[in-house]
């Protein structure tokens, strides 16, 4: 394996805020461009633009090394017009061969499909990666972290967005293996009892009624909201009950497919036809939900788009694990073969943020930004999980009552596919070793 590529595989840098793809796989390829993602489209979340404004030499830098590694000559760095400051900051920082493209402030900018599309014009091949037409992206962390990773600086902390129903909302670095409880803590805790964590951005992400989970490499929001929400209304509603009530009220408008972002820019999938799916059986029954398989999941769909309340991204989700587990799935030749032209009018089509936040019922919310805090909380107890990323989880080469430091590896890749390291994020006493490695902070300091 080459230099640049193992410093960040043993690094432990993964693709932070998304599903964890490995960065030393990304990296391992030849294009033209590289693209750095700093759209950053889910209301609230701030922690993209603190990166850029508070580490933006070391975003310039790790996109250097991936520039070289790749052979491309360009870089480019994807950030929304109305970010003013943080663009002043870059501009000043930028090399001559990396610019800027300034974009509107819509959803879903920071969707790779649709970033890659304004960076270049071109389209990424239906079932296919960014480097099929010579582009590699990654978001602004993990470049970062490419950066600190070729310094012999492994990964041993995230940067959260903490907002909603909290005193002091912040984006902070904070220990990968502290609880979502300690983090909303930090942010003057919940001030009503009656909320939900959403784990990620409104949009996107999903609610979770467990507090002690652990903070992990992909980690980007905490938002609390009120149980009482439209957005937890919406995401607490069972799978039966989406199903149900799709098959009841859905009178094929089809303004889903019509707003869809990916339909737009000629994607073969089509909202209004997985939700007929739901209304009928057999052959007919798998042509319609074969239409799913293309969704992002990005939600406008039922959080803009549907006039009747209803769940077309959900459905979409759900129909795509029937046809995994139907092995029914499409080929990216096939789903190729059906992609037809950008729509004419896509560009007329776009969401602009803030209405879709007063759609989301976050307009109470949206005048105070989770900015900047620096942080030096070290949590007494951290568990890191050694599955933190797709692939193989981590192999665990630490045993209980050993005594490790901050930045140490804890768990090597595993040998045999996709794999990346974890490192411990406190000094301690290591507590136990399972699926997660847990560290005791307050036992070494005693």
């Amino acid at each position: 394996m080459e230099p640049l590529l193992n410093l960040v595989q043993q690094g432990g840098v993964v693709g932070a805020g998304g599903a964890g793809f490995p960065t030393y796989v990304k990296l391992d390829c030849q294009v033209e461009l590289v693209l750095a993602n700093g759209a950053e489209c889910e209301p609230l979340l701030y922690k993209d633009q603190v990166l850029m404004q508070q580490w933006g030499h070391e975003l310039c830098g790790g996109m250097l090394l991936a520039m070289k590694q790749v052979g491309a000559a360009r870089g480019i760095i994807g950030i929304k017009k109305k970010n003013a400051d943080t663009i002043a900051i870059l501009t000043s920082l930028l090399p001559a061969n990396i610019e800027l493209l300034l974009m509107d402030d819509v959803y879903p900018a920071g969707d790779e499909v649709e970033l890659v599309f304004h960076a270049t014009g071109k389209r990424i091949p239906a079932g296919g990666l960014p480097k099929d037409i010579g582009v590699m992206v990654n978001n602004i962390e993990s470049f970062i972290n490419v950066f600190r990773a070729a310094n012999d600086q492994p990964v041993t902390e995230t940067m959260i967005s903490v907002h909603g129903e909290v005193s002091s909302p912040y984006s902070a670095w904070l220990p990968i293996g502290m609880t979502y409880r300690e983090a909303i803590a930090l942010a003057g805790g919940m001030i009503r009892e009656d909320c939900v964590v959403v784990e990620g951005g409104p949009m996107m992400g999903s609610i979770t009624t467990d507090l002690d989970k652990p903070i992990t490499k992909v980690s980007s929001g905490l938002l609390v909201l009120l149980k009482s929400s439209r957005i937890a209304r919406v995401k607490l509603r069972s799978e039966a009950d989406l199903r149900r009530i799709g098959k009841a009220a859905c009178d094929q408008c089809s303004l889903c497919t019509s707003m869809c972002p990916r339909n737009l820019l000629g994607y073969p999938i089509q909202p209004h036809l997985a939700m007929r799916s739901l209304q009928v059986s057999g052959s007919n029954n798998q042509s319609f939900a074969l239409a799913a398989q293309a969704c992002c999941e990005c939600n406008l769909c039922t959080m803009w788009s549907c006039p009747e309340g209803l769940d077309p991204s959900r459905v979409c989700a759900t129909t795509k694990r029937a046809l995994r587990e139907q092995q029914q799935w499409q080929s990216p030749a096939e789903l190729q073969a059906k992609t037809t032209d950008v729509h004419p009018l896509r560009e007329y089509r776009g969401v602009p943020t803030k209405r879709l936040a007063r759609r989301l019922e976050l307009s109470q919310y949206m005048e105070t930004k989770a900015a900047y805090r620096s942080s030096d909380y070290v949590p007494e107890v951290v568990s890191i999980p050694l599955a933190q990323h797709i692939g193989l989880p981590a192999q665990a080469i630490v045993k209980e009552g050993e005594t490790v430091v901050k930045g140490q590896m804890i768990g090597q890749p595993a040998q045999g596919g996709l794999s990346t390291a974890v490192h411990a994020s406190i000094s301690g006493i290591v507590a136990s070793v399972d699926d997660s490695i847990v560290i005791n902070y307050q036992a070494a300091t005693e």
